[in-house]
C-alpha cells in the first residue's frame, strides 16, 4: 500500500496530495498499538508519519453500536450485522458516555490536555472485512495510544452499515460491475 501511495504522489508531482482511506488498523502509526508494539508489524499509517512526519495526518474513527457490513469469514457473503455496544475498558465507551451523537477529537499540537487524557492505553475496537460478535474482545480489540496512533479521531455514536450499489455485470472485454444507472450515455449498457 506504501509503495503504491508513493508511486502515485512521485508521478503526480512535488506539490501532490492524496487521501488514502483505510480501515483503522492499517491508517493509525501502529507503533502506539499492539499490532506495532508486541508484533513488530508496520502499517501504512507508521510507514507515512515516517517519510512525511506530520505532514501526513492520520485520521480513526469509532462508533458504539449500529450495524456494519461485514463477513463472518475470509471469502464469505458479506452481511449486514449488529454491532455490539462498546466494552466499558474501550475508548469507544469513553467517547459513548459523552453524551454526544458526533464529533472530532483533535490530537494535534495545541490540544495538550486532550493529548495527555487520551493517550492513557486502553482498549479500541477494530471492525474491518471480519466481524465476528461472538469473539469480539479477542478478534476486534486491541491496547492502543489513541492520541499518539491518530492525529485526530471522527465519533460517530451508532453507525449504519454501506449497503453496496446494485450493479449490472458486463460479459467480454468490459467485464466488471457497473453501478446501476451510471452507464455512461452511449454506452452498450446507456442504451
Amino acid at each position: 500500500m506504501f509503495d503504491t501511495l508513493q508511486n502515485i504522489l512521485e508521478q503526480a508531482g512535488p506539490s501532490s496530495k492524496a487521501v488514502v482511506w483505510a480501515h483503522n488498523s492499517h491508517i493509525g502509526d501502529a507503533r502506539f498499538t499492539e499490532m506495532g508494539l508486541e508484533r513488530s508489524e508496520l502499517n501504512i499509517g507508521q510507514l507515512c508519519r515516517q517519510a512525511y512526519g506530520h505532514n501526513a495526518v492520520l485520521i480513526g474513527f469509532g462508533t458504539h453500536s449500529g450495524t456494519v457490513a461485514a463477513a463472518s469469514e475470509w471469502d464469505a457473503p458479506m452481511e449486514v450485522k449488529a454491532i455490539r455496544p462498546s466494552r466499558p475498558d474501550s475508548y469507544e465507551a469513553l467517547c459513548h458516555d459523552v453524551g454526544v451523537d458526533r464529533f472530532l477529537l483533535d490530537f494535534r499540537a495545541g490540544h495538550d490536555d486532550l493529548r495527555r487524557a487520551m493517550a492513557e492505553p486502553r482498549l479500541e475496537r477494530y471492525i474491518g472485512v471480519i466481524y465476528r460478535p461472538e469473539t469480539e474482545r479477542w478478534s476486534h480489540y486491541s491496547h492502543v495510544s489513541l492520541a499518539a496512533q491518530y492525529d485526530a479521531f471522527v465519533w460517530f455514536d451508532e453507525t449504519n452499515a454501506v449497503i453496496p450499489l446494485p450493479t449490472k455485470v458486463v460479459t467480454g472485454e468490459d467485464a466488471r460491475p457497473i453501478p446501476l444507472g451510471s452507464e455512461p450515455k452511449g454506452s452498450r449498457l446507456g442504451n
